[in-house]
């Protein structure tokens, strides 16, 4: 054979066995890494996931599979992994699991490099920077301090007010709950307060909810599995139209609020703190302290803040309707130690044991976000024995612990006495972790305890709920995408 021939067969040689080395060897990794349902050529596992009802959709998965597995995007570039019962992974492998998946939609409400916010902000030193401040500037506002207190206090009271306005008929509380729990947040990051049948509040609040929707669904899964996709004129904006028409009412509010903004004096909310950032940052184009993130991060905190307190507290009421005898024995506490003349207040928790048991059970019950927020490898890691490659993304269970047969002694109902000892004083398990864990847990936990409790009580001081006359016993819930909230 001449030397023109050897080449050419000494080339293919060696490619072939390349090739069964590298099958080999994705075999053995193949074994090393959690299991998955077959995935579709050109779907991966999309088909397998009910976006209407994910936590449902994966709780089928793990009974199939174990609690650790693994889904297939698209053109299998990503793949989810879901554990359950190892949430403290989010701890352990904190810095390893601290980033946030890419979301190339989200282009199209203006969120780049530059401007991610504050809970969607991938790992980096804009992610540390917009966290710090928001914490920092919360607290300096009066987080954990009298000052706030005051403000849930007269919210909680104008909330009781629009309660009692419904004279005893029938009606549906979430709406007035969003109101209180969203003028929190107003008060905190534009330092406003709206009346509860504002037009433009009400516009708001129902293009946040309605934006809430939008974050599940098959069409935006394909779209951030093939950005590619996003460039087809009009397609992105059609799949976030409120969340879009959301941030234009937000730019209004933001531009009025500008014009009240004295640099000389100190800040009145998180906005004008901001705004001071942004003079100190002029000419660091490093910076994340800009126009465009502004409006990302007051949007952030706008909206998570309105709907995980006011869909807990929605869940605290039908539960006092459904157990009646529960809602008596937080009543007879409340009038012991606060009696009906006075508001409740954040010192008088200490001394009722009973009433900060059943808000903890109601969020341990409710489980209101039961896949977590998603996070991001950003190293390849062990779970479970299984590898975790770089770049997945995860959904940590945090049902998984919220119900965890082993810690709780009925954890399929709601029972207080989860949060109880022999003797009557409140507990906390380790595994209570309705704020999620590790660095990207919850950063407005504090001011959600405190609304809980406030805002819990004041209406429970002044009310009792029931089923109306003639109508069924109300069913438990129903679930938004990753949001399980009450059934109407």
């Amino acid at each position: 054979i001449g030397l023109d021939a050897l080449v050419p067969l000494a080339m293919t040689v060696a490619i072939f066995l390349l090739l069964v080395d590298l099958m080999h060897r994705r075999q053995r990794w193949a074994a090393r890494y959690p299991p998955g349902p077959l995935p579709l050529p050109g779907l991966g596992n999309l088909l397998h996931v009910d976006f209407k009802n994910t936590p449902y959709c994966f709780d089928q998965v793990r009974e199939e599979l174990g609690d650790a597995f693994k889904l297939t995007g698209l053109d299998a570039r990503w793949s989810g992994a879901q554990w359950a019962g190892d949430v403290a992974a989010l701890v352990t492998c904190g810095e390893d699991t601290a980033d946030r998946p890419p979301v190339p939609i989200y282009q199209v409400l203006g969120i780049g490099p530059r401007s991610q916010g504050v809970f969607l902000a991938r790992c980096g030193p804009a992610w540390r920077e917009q966290r710090r401040f928001s914490v920092s500037t919360l607290r300096n506002l009066g987080l954990g301090k009298k000052s706030l207190e005051q403000w849930v206090t007269e919210e909680a009271a104008c909330l009781c007010a629009a309660f009692a306005d419904q004279a005893g008929c029938p009606f549906r509380p979430n709406g007035l709950l969003d109101k209180a729990a969203s003028n929190v947040i107003a008060s905190l990051t534009c330092g406003c307060r709206f009346e509860y049948d504002d037009p433009r509040f009400l516009r708001l609040l129902n293009l946040a909810q309605e934006g809430l929707k939008e974050e599940s669904g098959f069409l935006r899964e394909v779209l951030n599995a093939v950005p590619l996709l996003l460039r087809i004129p009009g397609l992105a904006g059609k799949v976030l139209r409120s969340q879009r028409a959301f941030l234009t009412q937000l730019d209004e509010l933001l531009t009025e609020h500008r014009m009240t903004w004295d640099p000389a004096q100190p800040p009145r909310d998180l906005t004008d703190a901001f705004l001071a950032e942004m003079e100190k940052a002029k000419g660091n184009p490093e910076s994340s302290f800009n126009e465009e993130n502004l409006r990302i991060v007051v949007a952030d905190l706008f909206s998570a803040g309105m709907v995980t307190t006011s869909t807990t507290l929605a869940w605290g009421l039908l539960l006092m309707v459904l157990h009646p005898d529960v809602q008596r024995r937080v009543q007879q506490e409340i009038d012991n130690v606060i009696g009906q003349v006075r508001r409740p207040e954040m010192r008088d928790q200490a001394r009722m044991p009973y009433t900060t048991a059943v808000i903890h059970e109601v969020q341990r019950f409710g489980d209101i976000v039961p896949l977590n927020m998603p996070h991001m490898t950003s190293r390849d890691i062990e779970v479970q024995g299984f590898l975790i490659p770089k770049g997945t993304t995860l959904f940590t269970n945090l049902s998984s612990v919220l119900k965890d047969e082993a810690v709780w002694e009925k954890p399929f109902r709601f029972h207080p006495e989860h949060f109880l000892d022999a003797q009557g004083r409140f507990v906390k398990p380790e595994a209570f972790l309705p704020f999620s864990a590790g660095r990207r847990a919850c950063l407005g936990e504090p001011l959600a305890r405190m609304e809980l409790f406030l805002f819990f009580t004041c209406l429970l001081q002044r009310f009792s709920f029931s089923v109306p006359a003639g109508q069924p016993r109300p069913s438990h819930s129903h679930v938004v995408g990753f949001l399980v909230t009450p059934s109407p």
